[in-house]
């Protein structure tokens, strides 16, 4: 059997709609560390006035990360990596996060 390219690939509504947008999430986190670490590093620091104290990192981190979320490329590109890793699965049966295992720190 010939394996189906990835433009040939039919992708489920729940795949598009939901599981993507998370990896494109998570990846936006990375991309976006800087604001996200100011954010939380605010957040520690205030308390409970973070709502009125953390607005310009918070406005920081939500710009960062709504430029990723808008750019059909970052969509195209975790779309693509999606299918990959779908099409690995497939072929070996091992989901991702059990192939992708950190080796524990306390070694």
């Amino acid at each position: 059997m010939e394996a189906a390219s990835t433009e040939e690939i039919q992708l489920r509504h729940v795949e598009k709609d939901v599981l993507i947008p998370k990896m494109m999430r998570e990846k936006a986190k990375e991309r976006c560390a800087q604001k996200v670490e100011a954010f939380n590093h605010c957040c520690k620091e205030t308390g409970f006035l973070m709502v009125f104290k953390c607005r310009e990192e918070n406005a920081a981190l939500k710009e960062c990360l709504t430029i990723h979320y808008k750019d059909p490329a970052f969509f195209e590109l975790c779309k693509q990596e999606y299918i990959q890793e779908k099409l690995e699965f497939e072929r070996t049966g091992v989901p991702t996060k059990n192939r992708k295992q950190k080796v524990p720190t306390s070694m």
